[in-house]
């Protein structure tokens, strides 16, 4: 084969020197001075054969020559390429993680927002012109410190007006008293008749009807002209003002003159589904978690811009009712705020303990794939060094984890680097992960 192919190349090059002679020749035809008549080409470049010469005819012959020639130089070249070649490498390299049990506390994260502890609408009790608003907007307020002050010259007249229809009340029912002495003495003489006694002594009881009812009235009295000074409900931080001075205002309006709310300490309002709920519960009764040294469970919180709350809150309670539109339940976390950071209606993000998994095998997110079934699944490095598939099944994800409930045992090794290369049942050398890749001997070799 090889003394073949050696005489095809010596063909091929004595073609082409015969090409350059007669491109040479025809140069020399063009300009006068060829020397060389058309038989000796044909003696020369086809040995004596018969040639029906022609421009087009020789250009067509050139034309193939050359494609000949660089077929055989291609074939040639490849050859020689193929024959350094390096040898085939060994089994490739994959980075693997060895599965190994460890504690973790476990948390779910739930969306909410912030609500006062107390809140607390001011209403006048009584109308009229307000007078004077006496606090300052936006500031903290105690428990009954005056806010506005309603003109009182209407309940101060009623005041006084109730208290004399009690003076005239208690004057009648002294004299009433008197009669009723006067003929209870008589009656026991026969002087007066039993009819007469029993009259006074009717008149007196309601004499002093008419002075507790009077006396009612003055209380009520009393009580309006108080309500003239609206004060504070409760203690908190009030907000702006609706009615402003010279406005005239009514008895249990619907609009609030301000609002009062009481925000240290701070409720949270978290929403969870009972789908979580309930698998929680499972968990916590099958002793795959286990619940904190606490009595209550401890709450983080992050706050609209990604920042942690500094103060860790509790869990208060949970809503006793499933909303019926959402099919979630509402937990209410307490959260100390002294220095009044937390606002009503702020979004926040709340972070709660579950509990703590003693045997938690956590897999890196990057070693897990789906399978067509939409399994879970990873590749581990088996006992003869071979790659094996593993269907796993993952609970949640725990950071760049995913937390692994069945499929893992310790030691198992997954792979996470090189996956592309671990093909099912093919050999692989497993190395740690993140560790510097080996230089195989016959790659360094060929540099």
């Amino acid at each position: 084969m090889k003394i073949k192919f050696d005489n095809l190349v010596k063909s091929c090059h004595s073609r082409l020197s015969g090409i350059t002679l007669l491109r040479n020749t025809l140069k020399k035809k063009d300009s006068g001075q060829a020397g060389m008549t058309r038989e000796g080409l044909r003696s020369t470049y086809y040995g004596g054969g018969k040639l029906e010469f022609t421009p087009v005819g020789g250009m067509i012959v050139i034309a193939r020559m050359i494609v000949i020639a660089g077929c055989l130089m291609i074939a040639g070249c490849g050859k020689k390429a193929g024959g350094n070649m390096p040898p085939q490498v060994g089994a490739p390299e994959v980075g693997v993680v060895v599965v190994q049990p460890q504690r973790v506390a476990l948390s779910t994260e739930l969306s909410g927002r912030t609500v006062p502890q107390q809140i607390a609408e001011v209403r006048p009790q009584v109308g009229g012109i307000i007078q004077k608003r006496v606090f300052t907007e936006g500031t903290d307020v105690e428990a009954g410190q005056v806010l506005y002050q309603i003109d009182p010259a209407m309940y101060q007249a009623a005041f006084e007006s109730a208290k004399a229809a009690m003076a005239r009340a208690e004057a009648n029912r002294d004299a009433a008293r008197l009669k009723e002495q006067r003929k209870s003495e008589l009656v026991q003489t026969n002087m007066v008749s039993r009819q007469d006694y029993d009259d006074a002594h009717a008149a007196l009881k309601q004499a002093e009807a008419d002075v507790a009812l009077t006396g009612a009235a003055v209380e009520i009295a009393r009580i309006n002209l108080a309500y003239t000074d609206v004060k504070a409900p409760i203690s908190g931080r009030i907000g702006r003002s609706a009615m402003s001075e010279g406005a005239l205002v009514t008895a249990g309006q619907p609009a609030a003159l301000a609002t009062i709310q009481q925000i240290d300490p701070m409720y949270v309002d978290v929403t969870q589904s009972t789908a979580d709920m309930l698998k929680l519960r499972r968990n916590l009764a099958d002793g795959v978690l286990k619940k904190g040294g606490s009595a209550q469970a401890a709450v983080k919180l992050l706050l609209e811009d990604g920042s942690a709350y500094p103060l860790a809150g509790t869990l208060r309670f949970s809503e006793v009712t499933v909303d019926q539109d959402t099919g979630s339940v509402t937990l209410r976390a307490v959260f100390p705020n002294p220095d009044k950071s937390l606002l009503p209606g702020m979004f926040v993000r709340a972070i709660l303990e579950d509990g703590v998994n003693e045997n938690a095998i956590l897999v890196p997110q990057r070693g897990v794939t789906r399978n067509p079934k939409g399994d879970a699944m990873v590749m581990v490095v088996g006992g003869e060094e071979k790659v094996e598939p593993r269907v796993i099944r993952v609970v949640r994800t725990v950071g760049e984890n995913w937390l692994v409930s069945d499929g893992l045992k310790a030691g198992d090794r997954i792979i996470l680097e090189g996956i592309q290369r671990a093909r099912p049942g093919t050999p692989v050398k497993a190395v740690p992960f993140g560790g510097k890749p080996e230089t195989a001997p016959a790659a360094a070799a060929g540099k």
